[in-house]
Order: C-alpha cells, then sequence, then structure tokens
C-alpha cells in the first residue's frame, strides 16, 4: 500500500495527477521549432514503454560507470545522463551533427522518435548513433527520463543566446556608416533551442528552488569537465539567483542576454549604439497537458520586460558575475520594423520594411539590408539579398521599403530547417542615430499526407499510407521515407531513389495495433534537397 508519506518522500512525485500522465506516461510528444513569430511542431515517439527501452536506459548509466549506490539520486543519474545523451568526451548515446553532411547516418530531421536511437545504441553495446541536434537530445533525453518515472518535459527556448560566457550580451559589429560586419560578429544566437525540464526535489538548495530543473544534453559547454548541463533550478533562474548548482548561469544568459549593436570606428574602438533587451529568450513553449496544444512557460523563466522584478533579477545576477551593458543610450526618432510574412519554400516574396519618423522634421537614412540563409543555430550559410537603399521621411511619416526575394536566388543555397535571417541596418543622416531590425523568415516545406483505414482494434490488420507530391521544378534523390506510432507499429523506412517534378509517391504498409488507447502514426521524409517534411494521423485503437 502506497501511503502520502512515501509518496512525498519520494523526490520526484509531481503532486498534480494530470501533469504525471503528460510528463510520465504519455509517449507522444510535441517538439516546437522555427521562430517565435511562426512557430512550427513535430510529433515524437518518445517510446518509453516499448520493449527493451527500459534494458537500454539501464544500459546507459552501466556505460557511465555509474555505481548503483549513486542510482537512487535524482540529481546525479540526470547529471550523468546530461552528459551520456552526447557522444562527446564518453562514446555517448547521440553524435551531433550541425554540416549538412549526413552520409554516414541519418540526418537528424529524419527521426520520428527515440526507440531505434536508443535500441540500437544498446545492441551495439554503446556505439553512438548518427546523427543529432538539440531536439533530438532533448527527445531521447526525454524518453529516457520518464521510462525512470522522472517527470520530464522537451522546451524550446526562441532566439536562444550561446556561446557569451555568460556575461549577457551577444555583440553585433557595425561599421562607421552602420554596415553589418559580418567578419567581426562572432556571437550567435539560435533561432530556437530545445532543452529538458524534469521535476525533483532539490535538498542541496535553499526552500522553493526545487521543481522543475533544466537539464540539456546538447554539447555546450563542459560542466566539471563534461559536456553537459544542468539540473538547474528553473525558480533560482527566475530569480536571479544563478549562484546554486548546476550550470544556473550559462541557461540564465540563454533568456537574458542583450544583443548589442557596437559601432567600430577605423582605429578598432567600439562604441555601443543600440540595444535590443527583448529579443533573446523571446518565448520559451512545451507541450500542453494531455492535448496537443501548446503552453507558453516564458513567466516561468523571467519576469516581464521591463518591470521592477526583472531590474532586480538583473542586478541580483550581476552580483552573482554576469555583466551587462551599462550604456544608457538615448531614444532614437526613428524606427523601422521588419513585418511578418508567410512564404512557402521556393516561392518568390517581398519583405516589406516599415520605416516611421516621430520627429516633426525631415529624416534620411542609408539603409543596409541584408538577408542571408542560415541555419537554425544562426551560423550564415550563404547571402541571398543585399540592397542598399536610400529612404527619406517627412514629418512625422510612416513609409514602406519592399526587398524582392526571387526562389532561383535562394533554393540553391538553402540548407536544412530553411531560414533566411534579414538584418536591417543604417545610420540617420541628420542626427547620427543607428536604426535596427531583424526578421528570422521561416521557408515552410510541403506536408506529407498519412491516411489510415481499416477497423481500429487490437490484433486486427489495418493499412496506413504515406502520400508526397514533388511540389518543385528538379528531382529530389535518395528520399528517405519513415514512419512509427507508439503501441501500434514499429518504425518502418522505405528509399526512392528519385522523385521527379509533379510526380506523386503512395507508400502503404500494413499493422496490427497492440495496444489500445489513442496514439499517432507519424511519417518523416528526408533527403540532401529537402528536409523537415512531416506528417501524422491520430486514431484511437479499440480493445
Amino acid at each position: 500500500m502506497i501511503t502520502d508519506v512515501s509518496l512525498k518522500a519520494d523526490p520526484v512525485f509531481l503532486d498534480d495527477e494530470e501533469e504525471r500522465e503528460e510528463c510520465v506516461m504519455n509517449e507522444l510528444g510535441i517538439i516546437y521549432h522555427g521562430a517565435y513569430d511562426d512557430v512550427s511542431e513535430r510529433a515524437w515517439n518518445y517510446g518509453q514503454f516499448e520493449f527493451g527501452v527500459l534494458d537500454a536506459c539501464l544500459f546507459i548509466l552501466d556505460k557511465a560507470d555509474m555505481p548503483l549506490s549513486n542510482r537512487g539520486d535524482v540529481i546525479k543519474v540526470t547529471r550523468v545522463a546530461s552528459a551520456m545523451m552526447n557522444s562527446r568526451d564518453d562514446d555517448g548515446v547521440l553524435v551531433g551533427n550541425w554540416s549538412g553532411d549526413y552520409t554516414y547516418g541519418v540526418p537528424p530531421t529524419s527521426w520520428t522518435g527515440s526507440v531505434q536511437i536508443l535500441l540500437d545504441y544498446a545492441s551495439t553495446k554503446g556505439t553512438p548513433v548518427c546523427y543529432s541536434q538539440c531536439w533530438v537530445y532533448a527527445a531521447v533525453f526525454n524518453s529516457f527520463l520518464r521510462c525512470l518515472g522522472i517527470p520530464s518535459r522537451v522546451v524550446t527556448n526562441f532566439f536562444s543566446a550561446h556561446d557569451n560566457d555568460g556575461n549577457l550580451k551577444m555583440d553585433i559589429i557595425l561599421d562607421e556608416n552602420g554596415k553589418l560586419d559580418r567578419n567581426r560578429t562572432k556571437d550567435s544566437i539560435w533561432n530556437y533551442h530545445c532543452w529538458n525540464e524534469c521535476y525533483m526535489a532539490r535538498p542541496d538548495l535553499p526552500s522553493g528552488f526545487g521543481g522543475w530543473q533544466v537539464v540539456d544534453a546538447t554539447p555546450q559547454e563542459t560542466s566539471d569537465g563534461m559536456f553537459r548541463c544542468g539540473p538547474a533550478s528553473v525558480a533560482a533562474i527566475k530569480h536571479g539567483q544563478i549562484c546554486y548548482p548546476f550550470d544556473a548561469p550559462f541557461v540564465f544568459a540563454e533568456v537574458n542576454s542583450d544583443v548589442v549593436f557596437y559601432r567600430r570606428h577605423k582605429d578598432g574602438t567600439l562604441d555601443p549604439v543600440k540595444v535590443n533587451t527583448s529579443h533573446v529568450g523571446r518565448m520559451v513553449l512545451t507541450k500542453a497537458v494531455l492535448h496537443d496544444g501548446r503552453r507558453d512557460i516564458t513567466y516561468q523563466y523571467k519576469f516581464p520586460e521591463g518591470t521592477p522584478e526583472e531590474r532586480r533579477v538583473l542586478e541580483k545576477a550581476e552580483e552573482f558575475g554576469c555583466q551587462r551593458e551599462k550604456s544608457s543610450l538615448p531614444k532614437g526618432d526613428v524606427d523601422v520594423e521588419i513585418l511578418n510574412l508567410d512564404v512557402r519554400v521556393g516561392d518568390s516574396f517581398n519583405v516589406t520594411l516599415q520605416f516611421t519618423n516621430h520627429s516633426d522634421q525631415r529624416r534620411s537614412a542609408d539603409v543596409y539590408i541584408t538577408g542571408t540563409v542560415v541555419y537554425y543555430t544562426g551560423v550564415p550559410s550563404g547571402e541571398v539579398v543585399f540592397k542598399t537603399p536610400r529612404v527619406k521621411l517627412e514629418p512625422l511619416q510612416s513609409k514602406e521599403e519592399k526587398v524582392s526575394v526571387r526562389g532561383e536566388d535562394y533554393m540553391h543555397k538553402l540548407v536544412e530547417q530553411g531560414n533566411i535571417h534579414f538584418i536591417a541596418t543604417g545610420k540617420i543622416k541628420e542626427t547620427g542615430q543607428i536604426i535596427t531590425a531583424m526578421k528570422v523568415i521561416t521557408m515552410h516545406n510541403p506536408k506529407l499526407i498519412v491516411k489510415v483505414t481499416g477497423s481500429p482494434r487490437v490484433s486486427e490488420e489495418m493499412y496506413v499510407s504515406v502520400e508526397f507530391t514533388n511540389p518543385f521544378k528538379f528531382s529530389l534523390e535518395k528520399v528517405d521515407l519513415r514512419m512509427e506510432g507508439p503501441g501500434i507499429m514499429a518504425l518502418k523506412k522505405k528509399e526512392y531513389s528519385l522523385i521527379s517534378p509533379g510526380k506523386s509517391i503512395t507508400w502503404t504498409e500494413t499493422f496490427s495495433p497492440h495496444r489500445a488507447g489513442s496514439t499517432k502514426l507519424m511519417a518523416s521524409l528526408d533527403c540532401a534537397a529537402l528536409r523537415q517534411v512531416y506528417g501524422e494521423t491520430e486514431l484511437t485503437i479499440q480493445p
């Protein structure tokens, strides 16, 4: 018999039945990506109850040489597992690859679930599986945590600051005329970054800092000599108490850094000319409880921008060594904004910049507009647009400037998770004010159509078909298709050597559900010219 006392003594007990159902028992996940104002999502099969997964998770702890006496300590377990999910320095589960070349493994965008990854790692006695990026690390780590009964969820931070050593500044360097200097701009802001939260008591911290903790398996910085991160208390991060273990300053910087634009003079000195305090950590999302909606949990990480509470938190973080840009910069009287738009991959489109003169005098500026294809990590791949319009504004006037982008100019440069990062910068001639705007335009991929036929009952034979039409003017070669569904179908794969322009394919498989309940069949399509194409369908299996 389980008593209330024994439950409360459990360091991972989550006292909310629906949250437990979602964060321990649910095998189906949704992982958010894209941009904060254009959110995309992909389904994921955590598969923590599939045959062989528990053995694989225990093997991971064995591979780490973790003593049995430490395995009842959830802090130590999550810390060891954070290091073991990546292959850096310990031959852990997954090999990271952000190069775009996945010749010797599975592209990160191909995976639809964790089961095959964990089973392959265990069956090869610890040969790292190729390849992973942040959401794959987070998804497989989530499977591990839920399999061991540790409540956990995958979290996405939009505009995540990286590699800035906790100084709370992402530096963008401009020349004297306000033009972006890419060679000297080294800091990176990821369009999004996925990590995990797990729920636990923290008896090693002051009261109030238990509960949700950040753990991150994506190898970015070492912690106690190994590539890992956490557990870091979310409550401590929100309140700037970043002196507590583990790795709180790094996570704090990921959601709180300022973007600082510097003007570089000919003698090499730098002057701050604009500070954007709200770009980084713009939104933090996780899946809603027991339905497919999204849950905005930004407020759990930070107080609203500009509030007295937020200022106190930043001051507290500074006491513990975080450095911020302190310059007090005058507010200019001209603003520029890049407007939202919805673009399908391959389309030509116009980017609209809106300039507003708030003063009662004329203003003019030479503006530099750069559009660069970027990986989701913010690393540039190739420039597709460079325009230098001269903008003249009458007093109190708003004016739009359009920049055309042709599909043929960017398609051959587009990388996976196709994004074009636009930066507009310039200097107001009359005042010397620097104006800046940034926008990530996400290219939307075509989708797979997944259809199921047959009687949805345990052990009854059913059919699933995946349909896709190539919408492009070029052929897709070596196309890899995958599908799976928890409780109903193990991973199945098929390759098409060529899909010609305008041609359609239909792939049909049979399956027999072995478990009743609500579930999904999810599919992915992947090839060198087109990544991150997904489809899914929901179904309820009767006993």
